[in-house]
């Protein structure tokens, strides 16, 4: 029985991991990377183990970078409004 192999996510956990969050990125590339050598030698499970995980991490990792850039602008908007004396 021939079956597809699961897809690595290699390039969006080296995008999230450049753009958006290290930490979390790091993982995902950790787990990408690991797809492909496991579907080669027959582990069809842990490659499809290791793709949702690089999913998992990649997702986490942007949606953490987009949460951190959000805080800053809406720290940075506060900011701006403190510095002409309007206070919440």
């Amino acid at each position: 029985m021939e079956r597809t192999q699961p897809k690595n996510y290699l390039i969006e956990s080296i995008l999230v991991t450049l753009f958006c969050c290290l930490p979390f990125g790091i993982v995902g590339i950790f787990y990408a990377s690991q797809v492909n050598s496991k579907f080669v030698i027959g582990d069809y499970d842990g490659a499809q183990a290791a793709s949702e995980n690089a999913k998992k991490w990649m997702i986490w990792s942007a949606v953490s970078g987009v949460v951190i850039v959000v805080l800053f602008m809406l720290l940075m908007a506060l900011g701006g409004l403190a510095l002409l004396g309007l206070n919440w």
